[in-house]
């Protein structure tokens, strides 16, 4: 008599999608990023399936406040190319932080962690990032996740 076994599939319309908060005041920009990677692939869950969309919704608000550790602020350089001739441009990531947009830094750094393709565009959708306190999405009624508490690196030393 034989078991048979199986690896249990993620279906898309079995999928429980869930709506986490994350408030990003003070906390490590790249562990965040991976964090939030790793949730909207659904990695964290027991039937994740590669080929598959299982992940939750994430909303992180106070994301013009994430920090980066070391001399990141005034290093890090984020570039962008209009398509013409000599057209390359550069920001640091402290003008983008300080400027009208404060919230790509945190878009940038999970864009770049999850697939190209398809999938990572399906994926990249369940992200709602915000640069205040407010969001629109209180009637989803999103869990807070308290990431500062996971490990005393998360968040900024004083």
């Amino acid at each position: 008599m034989s078991i048979k076994m199986y690896t249990p599939s993620c279906k898309l319309a079995e999928t429980d999608r869930k709506w986490i908060l994350i408030d990003a005041e003070g906390l490590v920009l790249g562990r965040l990023a991976s964090k939030i990677a790793n949730i909207l692939r659904g990695k964290n869950k027991a039937i994740f399936t590669p080929h598959n969309d299982c992940g939750d919704h994430v909303v992180v608000i106070n994301a013009g406040k994430v920090h980066l550790t070391g001399n990141k602020v005034k290093d890090k350089i984020y570039y962008s190319h209009s398509g013409f001739p000599g057209g390359l441009k550069e920001k640091t990531a402290e003008k983008i932080l300080l400027g009208k947009y404060p919230s790509r830094v945190l878009l940038k750094a999970v864009e770049r962690m999850i697939p190209d393709g398809p999938l990572g565009r399906r994926v990249f959708r369940k992200l709602h990032v915000y640069p205040g306190p407010e969001h629109k999405h209180v009637a989803q009624k999103p869990e807070l996740f308290n990431f500062a508490d996971e490990n005393v690196k998360n968040k900024k030393r004083s």
